[in-house]
């Protein structure tokens, strides 16, 4: 016996598939709009305890918003102040005195015997005789740039009025979307996004202590190398640690460089052994470990989850990657509480024997 689909079922079905495919097109039509609302969100959500810590000193909210982000553009600012200078002047002194660099460099036995095989300072010299003319192409270059410039200064000011009115007048949006529901389901959401929000500034916050410990790490080695521009050297340093697993790796490389001028290879060969130790500590020890504590996660659900995210979608799957398990998390323990499973559980434990009378 055939069963006989009607053609109000497939009418519906054919629909439905068309709904779905037109909605998927226009989320993807629109995906750079989206992704900048969820890095205003994030970018809110992060800043979002520093500006209530100033609502409640009696500053007005408004207020309080504009003096975080003059905060971190202060910040920005001088970073800029303590790394440009040093870097011109470097990338001026190094095109002058890269020839003797190079002959320095042959007074090394080590490198001497490389170079016989290889020709090694005849390649460099090469380079260096083109470097200001490299150096005078690439600041034409910078000229080329100018729209992708203001392009992206042009979405960085969109993120920031966005987070603004979401700082402004979210709590009262989230006010009303969750009186849509019903009491119970009004509170589960309700600690569900407070768990995410918490998730998401705690991940921030032990980023960037994550980063400060990088940049004291790589500063003290640097000094006690005797490496010039110490400082800018271990700021770049620590902002690349901001990327997880790799950014460490990055960040080396680049200093690695500097020190590979200043003392090569007794210098370079340290550097490569404190970072080489320094990455496996950060990686298991101390990501887990501040995470942990102010993700709220587990330490091995941290590492699985920034490889994940980092074999999904790269760098921003890395950095990403711990704010999405801990929402995932909250999702994930809610349903578990409320769909009867922990309540079965915590029943399946044998209550504690009462005392004895006496």
């Amino acid at each position: 016996m055939q069963a006989h689909v009607s053609s109000a079922v497939v009418a519906k079905i054919v629909l439905v598939v068309a709904a779905v495919a037109a909605g998927l097109y226009v989320v993807y039509s629109i995906r750079e709009v989206i992704g900048l609302l969820l890095i205003a969100v994030v970018f809110a959500l992060a800043i979002a305890p520093v500006v209530d810590w100033l609502h409640r000193l009696a500053v007005p909210r408004g207020l309080a918003i504009l003096l975080v982000y003059l905060g971190i553009g202060g910040a920005i600012f001088g970073i800029g102040l303590l790394l440009v200078p040093p870097l011109v002047e470097g990338v001026e002194d190094l095109s002058n005195d890269l020839p003797g660099y190079i002959d320095d460099l042959r007074e090394n036995e080590t490198f001497r015997d490389y170079d016989d095989q290889y020709n090694i300072t005849e390649s460099l010299q090469d380079q260096a005789d083109e470097l200001p003319s490299r150096l005078g192409d690439a600041a034409g270059a910078l000229g080329d740039v100018t729209v992708g410039v203001f392009s992206s200064f042009v979405q960085l000011f969109s993120i920031l009025v966005i987070s603004f009115f979401l700082l402004i007048e979210g709590r009262r949006l989230l006010d009303f979307a969750y009186s849509q529901f019903d009491a119970a389901r009004e509170a589960r959401i309700r600690t569900v996004a407070h768990e995410v929000s918490d998730a998401i500034s705690g991940y921030v916050f032990g980023n960037f202590v994550i980063s400060v410990i990088a940049g004291v790490v790589t500063y003290v080695t640097l000094t006690l190398l005797d490496v010039p521009f110490a400082m800018p050297l271990a700021i770049t340093f620590a902002f690349f640690d901001l990327i997880p697993l790799v950014g460490a790796t990055i960040g080396g490389i680049l200093v690695g460089i500097v020190v590979a001028f200043t003392d090569f290879p007794v210098a370079l060969i340290i550097w490569i052994v404190i970072l080489f130790v320094y990455q496996q500590i950060e990686n298991n020890f101390i990501q887990p470990y501040i995470y942990g504590r102010t993700v709220q996660i587990h330490p091995l659900a941290v590492i699985v989850a920034i490889l994940v995210g980092a074999s999904l979608l790269g760098i921003l799957g890395a950095l990403i990657a711990i704010p999405a398990a801990a929402a995932a998390q909250s999702v994930v323990r809610d349903w578990w509480e409320f769909s009867g499973r922990g309540k079965s559980a915590r029943a399946a434990v044998p209550a504690p024997a009462e005392p004895a009378p006496g």
